[in-house]
């Protein structure tokens, strides 16, 4: 998609600038803030998110990590086996270093490396994650992020205690009645069809998790799948996201539809806008496949939100598996 065919109701790359001031929460929970919008989520959120829970039934929404070729991935996942269970028991070095008591037992192990940033592995970004005009979030300095150190401030730890909300599925592929098409923009419309389709309002403090469809070309046609060819959020949704006091968002890969239509001038306005000056935490390449099916089975698409990030000093984010409690 090109700037000269954006969709209509889609706003200028002026407008999109102009949101960094405009929709900026900068020292709207004080100027030492670190958590944005997550803000929101007020204890009395959280024990009604609690009430969802009535089925017993929890739905993850993450892919499976493969320690191969995954298309969109910046490098794939890496996995070397320290312990395995091969030859154990037939001499010394049996078990490949994981042979114990006396050759009796052993243990496999392994180290995992994954750069999990990209259009690949389900991931939480931190507000360190993403700059403008060399700052982040709150007006902290883009060099706080060092090659030594990594995030020295606003790093994923500040997510130590999870997030635990409402979640709500707007559905806009079956809303719509069918899938999205690669490089299709979810306009607000879209969104506002999915809420009416679901029977329900997106609220301050809720988790927005949006389907497009994408997974079932993600799964359906994995080795020519191009992850940079992807429907999701325009920019014309800031506005909305803002005004209903969205606390993070998820969607099929990550938020933006790609190309953005801004050229290289703004190549991901819903990561630059909403991280940088709303402080909104974003949840990339989520699986709402099983989401999607469960939540027409039961006729809701609301339930109680849980996700815990890894506790990574210096980390610009993690690699995370949301869950959906019914």
């Amino acid at each position: 998609m090109s700037e000269e065919v954006l969709p209509q109701g889609a706003p200028t790359p002026e407008q999109i600038v102009a949101w960094m001031d405009s929709l900026s929460n900068w020292g709207r929970w004080g100027d030492d803030d670190t958590l944005g919008t997550l803000n929101l989520i007020t204890p009395e959120k959280r024990l009604a998110a609690a009430g969802l829970t009535t089925e017993g039934r929890v739905v993850s929404c993450a892919w499976d990590i493969r320690a191969r070729d995954m298309p969109g991935a910046v490098t794939p996942p890496q996995r070397f086996m320290l312990g395995t269970g091969l030859d154990l028991g037939t001499g010394p070095d049996s078990g490949r270093r994981g042979q114990m008591d006396e050759g009796h037992a052993g243990a496999a192990m392994e180290y995992i490396g994954m750069v999990f940033h990209g259009l690949a592995v389900t991931h939480i970004d931190a507000l360190s994650h993403v700059f403008w005009d060399a700052q982040m979030y709150n007006g902290r300095p883009a060099n706080l992020v060092t090659d030594w150190l990594g995030a020295t401030t606003m790093d994923v730890r500040d997510l130590r205690d999870g997030i635990v909300t409402r979640g709500v599925l707007l559905d806009v592929a079956r809303a719509r009645g069918r899938n999205f098409e690669p490089s299709e923009p979810v306009m607000p419309n879209d969104l506002e069809a999915a809420e009416e389709m679901a029977g329900l309002k997106v609220a301050s403090g809720d988790v927005l998790l949006l389907r497009t469809g994408d997974g079932v070309r993600r799964t359906t046609d994995w080795k020519n799948y191009d992850p940079h060819l992807q429907p999701g959020f325009q920019a014309a949704c800031l506005p909305w996201l803002h005004e209903r006091g969205v606390a993070a968002i998820g969607s099929d890969i990550a938020q933006d539809v790609r190309p953005s239509g801004y050229g290289g001038r703004l190549t991901m306005p819903i990561h630059t806008v909403g991280i940088v000056a709303m402080g909104l935490w974003l949840i990339d390449n989520c699986n709402l496949e099983q989401l999607g099916e469960t939540c027409a089975e039961l006729g809701r698409w609301e339930f109680q939100f849980v996700l815990g990030p890894l506790r990574m000093e210096g980390g610009t984010g993690s690699p995370a598996n949301p869950l959906a409690l019914f």
